[in-house]
C-alpha cells in the first residue's frame, strides 16, 4: 500500500504534467517565452485548496503580460506574474527574500528541453 507521501508525490507529478501539456500550445509562436510554477505546488507543500501560481517570462514586458493573460484566460492558474527576461534575471540575482524563495523553488514548465536526436 502506498504511503500518503507517495500518493501526494504522484498527484503532484500528475498536476505538473497536466500544466505542462496545457501550457505548450499557448507558447506556440512566442519565441523566448518561459512559464515557471512557484508557490506551494512547486515546493510540494500544497493541499486541495492551494492555488496555482505561475510566472510568465518573455523577452519584453508587453509579451510577458500577454502570456500572463493567456494563461489566466485558459484557466491554468489563479495568479500569474508577467516579467520580462531582464526583470526575471534581476529578481534571480537580487536580495529580496520573497523573490529568493520563488527562485529557489520555481519549476520551469515550458519549454521542456528535448534531447537533440543524433544523426
Amino acid at each position: 500500500m502506498a504511503s500518503v507521501q507517495q500518493i501526494r508525490q504522484r498527484l503532484r507529478g500528475q498536476r505538473i504534467e497536466t500544466l505542462r501539456s496545457r501550457i505548450e500550445p499557448l507558447l506556440a509562436g512566442r519565441a523566448g517565452a518561459e512559464v515557471w510554477l512557484f508557490g506551494s505546488l512547486a515546493r510540494g507543500d500544497w493541499d486541495a485548496r492551494s492555488d496555482v501560481d505561475l510566472l510568465a517570462v518573455a523577452p519584453d514586458q508587453g509579451a510577458a503580460d500577454q502570456l500572463a493573460e493567456a494563461l489566466l484566460g485558459a484557466g491554468l492558474a489563479d495568479d500569474v506574474i508577467g516579467l520580462s527576461q531582464g526583470r526575471w534575471l534581476q529578481r534571480q540575482r537580487g536580495d529580496d527574500p520573497w523573490w529568493r524563495g520563488i527562485c529557489r523553488d520555481a519549476i520551469r514548465l515550458q519549454p521542456t528541453l528535448q534531447p537533440t536526436p543524433k544523426p
